[in-house]
């Protein structure tokens, strides 16, 4: 290895390291751009969007999704709707003000309160019921068909003309 390609060069001065004072200031920068960050993105909330909302609510009139609605009432809504994203309103907000100018029929989901709990709790009842049904069923069902191939079949005895001509009709297959 050439001197003039070695790693310690003694006619150079030892670089000095970062001073404390150096480093708390660089990370004091770096914690500010973080915070300035972090700042930027909760001050900017997700805004809703017109297809989003349609998906959510139904036509008043016509009594189907709004997004697939095509009636002068449906456009009434999507106006309406717009209306207020356009205010900064989140979809919380649309939806309730939805509700408050179209009452229950609007929302494509029935609320999980009161009587429109149950559109959610009977199909889970049910299948709850099917699945302990099962649970009742399946081992008596497995149990009699092993039961079932003990039990040898008392099958009729053939006359010896019939087994014999059984036995020439397989003969004749082999």
């Amino acid at each position: 290895m050439s001197p003039h390609l070695s790693l310690r060069d003694p006619q150079r001065s030892p670089r000095r390291l970062a001073t404390p004072a150096t480093l708390l200031a660089l990370l004091l920068l770096c914690l500010s751009a973080s915070a300035a960050v972090g700042m930027g993105a909760a001050a900017a909330k997700p805004r809703a969007s017109l297809p989003a909302i349609e998906r959510q609510v139904m036509c008043v009139t016509c009594k189907i999704p709004l997004q697939v609605a095509e009636s002068p009432q449906a456009n009434r809504e999507r106006a309406f709707i717009q209306s207020l994203i356009d205010e900064g309103q989140t979809e919380a907000q649309i939806k309730d003000a939805l509700l408050t100018q179209y009452g229950p029929t609007v929302l494509a989901l029935p609320s999980a309160h009161g009587f429109d709990l149950t559109v959610y709790l009977v199909p889970l009842a049910a299948f709850l019921a099917l699945l302990a049904t099962l649970a009742v069923l399946l081992p008596r069902w497995r149990r009699h068909a092993r039961e079932g191939g003990r039990h040898e079949i008392d099958a009729p005895q053939l006359s010896s003309t019939d087994a014999a001509r059984l036995e020439a009709d397989l003969a004749r297959f082999d």
